[in-house]
C-alpha cells in the first residue's frame, strides 16, 4: 500500500474529482442492518471560507474544545513557501462563538522546513494545550533530505492577557523525528494518558521499516522520546494514530496485512487492526482483525470507542458496495460488523474518510469527501436503534459557495448541531 505521504496525495485526487464532478441522481441503497430514513430538514452555514494566508487543504477535519471553540489546520496555505508545489507551509486556525457568529482567527503559521510543514488533525491535550504533528519538517534531514522527517508540536496561548480574540499563541516543537529508527511521517493525530503523557505512531521507517509506536515522556520539565514498539513490514504504515482503550492498551490500524484488496495488475493489502498491550518493560503486539475485499479495506480513521467498549472507524473502499463505510468491532468477542456500506460509484474510488464522532446519545456522524448526490461527498449520521443503524443524510455537497470533499472528524454539541470542514477551505455547521 502507499506510504503515508502518497496516501495524502490520494486525497488530493479525491478533492479533484470531488470538486469537478457533473450532477449525478441520487443512488438508493440498502444494506443489512442498516436501515436508511429519508433525510430530514437539515441546514448548512458556511461559517468561514480560508484565504490563501488563512490555509489551505482543510484534509484534517475539527476539534472542538469544552467551551464549543473549533480548531483546525490547513494541511498548506500561509504565507511561507516550503518544499512542495503547494504554497504555504500550514497553518492552526480557530473559530471563536461571538453572540450569533463566529470570528476566525490564524493561531499560527509554519514558517519553513525546520519549524514542521504539512500540518495534521489537532488534539486538545489535558493541559487545555493544542497538540499536533507535522508529517514532514524538522531540522534532522535523515529521511527526506531537503524536506524533513516531521515533528510534534504544542501550541499554547500567549502568556499576557491578550485583548483581541485575534492574538497569535505560542508554538513549541516537542521533538523532531530524523534518525530512521524513531519513525518518520508520524501519524495523523496524536493521543495521551491519564498522567498527559503523549502518543502517536509513524508511517516509515524503524526498526523494520514498518513505522513506530512512540511516546513523549513528562521528563524534568521536559519531553523524553521513546519507541514503545516496531510496526512490522506486515502491518505497514500506520498513518491514523494509536487510541487508548478502558483497560490502557493501544489500538491502530494499518495498511498491511496478507489478504490482497487490489488487483493482479496492482495489489496492495486490505489492513489490519491491531492491539498494543503493556507487557513488563514492553509491549505486546497482537493483530486481531484482517479486513478484505467483502469487509471493506483501506482503514481511513482512527479509532473511538463507546461505552461497551466496542470500537468504531472507517475504511474508504471495497466491502459490500464498493466504497467501504463505518465498521464496529468488538474487541471482547471479536465481531466486526460493517455498520455502513459506502455506496460504489464509477466515477470515484473512495469512500468515507477521517474519525468518526459520537454524541452522548451514541449517534455516530461522519464524512465520505467522494460520494454523495452530486459527487461532491456528503455528511451523514448512524442512529443505533433494535440491533440495528438507521443512515440519515445530512447534506449533500454540490461544490457551490458549500464546498466540497469534507473530510473527518466532524465536531456535534449537545444541541445535535455538526461542525466540519471540507477541502475547498469550507468550515461549516450543518443544525437539524
Amino acid at each position: 500500500m502507499k506510504n503515508s505521504a502518497q496516501h495524502q496525495g490520494r486525497k488530493l485526487t479525491l478533492v479533484s474529482s470531488a470538486a469537478t464532478a457533473v450532477l449525478k441522481i441520487a443512488i438508493v441503497f440498502a444494506l443489512a442492518g442498516v436501515v436508511t430514513q429519508s433525510a430530514q430538514a437539515q441546514t448548512l452555514t458556511v461559517l468561514h471560507a480560508l484565504s490563501a494566508s488563512e490555509g489551505q487543504g482543510l484534509l484534517n477535519g475539527l476539534v472542538a474544545d469544552r467551551s464549543g471553540n473549533l480548531y483546525g489546520t490547513g494541511s498548506w496555505g500561509g504565507i511561507n513557501n516550503c518544499p512542495s508545489s503547494d504554497p504555504g507551509c500550514g497553518t492552526v486556525f480557530k473559530l471563536t462563538r461571538h453572540g450569533s457568529g463566529w470570528i476566525f482567527s490564524v493561531l499560527y503559521r509554519f514558517t519553513g522546513v525546520a519549524d514542521g510543514w504539512w500540518p495534521l488533525t489537532i488534539a486538545i491535550g489535558p493541559d487545555g494545550s493544542l497538540y499536533g504533528t507535522t508529517i514532514f519538517g524538522g531540522s534532522v534531514n535523515n529521511c527526506f533530505p531537503g524536506w524533513g522527517c516531521g515533528t510534534v508540536f504544542r501550541l499554547q496561548p500567549p502568556p499576557s492577557f491578550c485583548r483581541s480574540v485575534t492574538c497569535p499563541w505560542i508554538k513549541t516543537t516537542l521533538f523532531e523525528f530524523g534518525q530512521t529508527l524513531d519513525g518518520a511521517e508520524p501519524s495523523q493525530t496524536v493521543t495521551f494518558d491519564q498522567a498527559g503523557n503523549i502518543y502517536g505512531a509513524t508511517g516509515r521507517y524503524g526498526q523494520y521499516d514498518g513505522g513506530t509506536v512512540w511516546e513523549l515522556a513528562h521528563s524534568n520539565g521536559g519531553w523524553t522520546f521513546n519507541v514503545l514498539y516496531n510496526l512490522q513490514t506486515v502491518v505497514g504504515e500506520t498513518g491514523l494514530g494509536v487510541a487508548f482503550d478502558a483497560a490502557g492498551n493501544l489500538w491502530d490500524a494499518g495498511y498491511g496485512g496478507h489478504l490482497n484488496c487490489g488487483d493482479p495488475y496492482q495489489p496492495y493489502y486490505c489492513g489490519v487492526i491491531w492491539e498494543l498491550t503493556p507487557s513488563g518493560s514492553g509491549w505486546n503486539q497482537n493483530i486481531v482483525y484482517s479486513f478484505s475485499n467483502t469487509t471493506g479495506g483501506s482503514p481511513s480513521s482512527n479509532f473511538i470507542f463507546d461505552q461497551a467498549g466496542n470500537l468504531y472507524g472507517t475504511v474508504a473502499d471495497n466491502g459490500p458496495e464498493g466504497n467501504g463505510g463505518v465498521f464496529q468491532f468488538s474487541p471482547s468477542s471479536g465481531q466486526y460488523d460493517l455498520i455502513y456500506a459506502a455506496p460504489g460509484n464509477v466515477n470515484v474510488a473512495y469512500g468515507p474518510q477521517g474519525t468518526p464522532a459520537m454524541d452522548q446519545a451514541g449517534n455516530l456522524y461522519a464524512a465520505d469527501p467522494s460520494n454523495g448526490a452530486y459527487d461532491g461527498g456528503y455528511v451523514f449520521k448512524l442512529t443505533p436503534m433494535n440491533g440495528n443503524w438507521i443512515y440519515t443524510d445530512l447534506h449533500d455537497f454540490a461544490s457551490g459557495s458549500d464546498g466540497a470533499a469534507p473530510y473527518g472528524p466532524l465536531a456535534v454539541d449537545a444541541n445535535g448541531n455538526v461542525y466540519g470542514a471540507n477541502a475547498d477551505n469550507v468550515i461549516f455547521e450543518i443544525t437539524p
